[in-house]
């Protein structure tokens, strides 16, 4: 899952929340660097990261995607994650997902000091363009996808990607309207908080 499925899961503790945000750019000891919270929050991400890569409901996803994406398919299914996550907010959390972007962010800028560099890069750029909301719009997902196409070393196509989700629409809601629950449930038993804002 992407941003805001990580963000999402560490329900309101900021050790989870942070370490949610910052793991992709923690590589190696330099976890040994951070509290034990946010260390946590870090496990808990890397858990989500391999609970829905082995999922045989993305899996079917990702094999919609292969022949276009190949190897970064499974990128795009994050991103589309986080759009149906967005798109269908109230049916997972009680808090209005303007209110919970806005806290978030808030809350990040709070202790950007510590994080590696290419995380408060993210957090800059996250906050000034609002990501977090307009994940719900497929603008919002195509600019995501363009942004880690820029990114990648090898061409990847995921800045076409945002064709595949209006092409599949059905296709895909489907799939996380299935995962998304079973996601939620995963993460409350390995470490994240049990309530969601319902």
């Amino acid at each position: 899952m992407n941003y805001l499925a990580h963000l999402y899961l560490a329900g309101n503790d900021p050790g989870l929340l942070v370490g949610g945000f910052i793991a992709d750019a923690v590589k190696g000891r330099q976890i040994e660097q951070f509290s034990e919270p946010v260390v946590k929050g870090i496990r808990l991400h890397r858990q989500i990261d391999m609970f829905t890569d082995a999922h045989p409901v993305i899996e079917r996803g990702k094999e919609a995607l292969r022949p276009k994406f190949r190897k970064f398919s499974g990128i795009v299914m994050d991103v589309f994650g986080d759009h149906f996550l967005a798109k269908n907010w109230e049916q997972y959390s009680g808090v209005d997902l303007r209110d919970f972007a806005e806290q978030t962010y808030s809350m990040l800028h709070t202790h950007k000091e510590a994080f590696p560099e290419r995380s408060r890069y993210t957090l800059h750029y996250m906050s000034m363009q609002d990501w977090l909301y307009n994940y719900r719009h497929i603008e919002g997902i195509k600019r995501a996808l363009g942004g880690l196409a820029r990114r990648s070393v090898f061409p990847s196509g995921m800045e076409t990607a945002h064709k595949e989700l209006e092409r599949h629409y059905l296709f895909y809601q489907s799939i996380f309207s299935e995962f998304l629950p079973e996601l939620i449930v995963f993460a409350g038993r390995n470490g994240s908080l049990s309530t969601f804002g319902k």
